[in-house]
């Protein structure tokens, strides 16, 4: 499969904001492809088009839109339209996470995660497939996690709508072989991003990646051709990933709830003794 030229493309990333979204809004500029970033807060994607245009020349076009609302796959497919733009790539980074115990869960703040992690992810997807598998020249990719290969207590909504986004993408690299659409679903492991901004527990201890080391995984394995659909971050979480095929689904689950408290118990700990430094 020939290298992908990003000076040809125009790329989608949602979650453009801040992390992963940020990352890889910065990587493919400095490849040469356009981008069109998404997220709600319009101040900070403008402030991330004007540098991305001043440091690389490319064109960076921001969309406000909030992506828990239903129909967001057509309403931004429209906005694009309206701009004039053909869309060769898309990044799928948009998400958030929430955690504790399934029963004391905020029933509205789950709808809105699924709505954000699984129903426009897949949304999104269907509004710009059918051009990207024409174009057949850029890449698809959904930001999945870790946690999506296993069971995860405490976080039981978020790993199963990553498991979902996980199956769906491989299905996806399937379907897209024959087109020249490069198909990934990547994993991050523990990442310093935004994200445990939204978790009751602040974030978890461990082994932390940055958002680029993340996004220079994917990027590395799409430049490889569409030989594998899914990628985890990092060689620790990897190996995280693929021991489950080593338990039982009862062991796989105790195992995983087991590890989780321990991370979030060790995690309050560690912040504890730096609030009283």
């Amino acid at each position: 499969m020939a290298d992908i030229d990003f000076t040809a493309q125009t790329t989608i990333v949602t979650g453009a904001s801040s992390g992963i979204g940020a990352a890889f809004a910065r990587a493919l500029a400095k490849r040469g492809s356009d981008v069109i970033l998404v997220a709600r807060r319009l101040d900070r994607l403008r402030e991330l088009a004007n540098e991305l245009e001043r440091d690389h020349g490319v064109r960076a076009t921001p969309i406000a839109l909030d992506l828990s609302r239903r129909g967001a796959g057509q309403a931004l497919a429209g906005e694009v339209a309206a701009r004039g733009l053909t869309v060769t790539g898309l990044v799928n980074n948009a998400g958030f996470g929430t955690d504790g115990p399934f029963h004391e869960e905020d029933p509205d703040r789950l709808q809105d995660e699924i709505a954000v992690d699984v129903a426009n992810l897949v949304d999104i997807s269907r509004a710009f497939i059918e051009p990207l598998r024409q174009e057949g020249r850029g890449i698809l990719v959904n930001v999945a996690s870790v946690a999506a290969y296993a069971p995860s207590p405490d976080m039981a909504v978020y790993a199963a709508c990553k498991a979902f986004v996980l199956s769906f993408t491989e299905a996806l690299w399937f379907e897209s072989r024959s087109s020249g659409l490069r198909v990934l679903s990547l994993a991050p492991g523990l990442t310093r991003t935004e994200f445990f901004d939204d978790l009751s527990g602040g974030a978890y201890n461990g082994s932390y990646q940055t958002p680029e080391q993340v996004v220079e995984t994917g990027m590395r394995s799409l430049d490889r051709g569409n030989r594998r659909p899914s990628i985890v971050s990092g060689r620790g979480n990897a190996l995280a990933a693929g021991l489950g095929r080593f338990f039982t689904r009862r062991s796989a689950v105790l195992l995983s709830g087991s590890f989780g408290a321990r991370s979030r118990d060790t995690g309050a700990a560690g912040r504890a003794g730096a609030n009283r430094m």
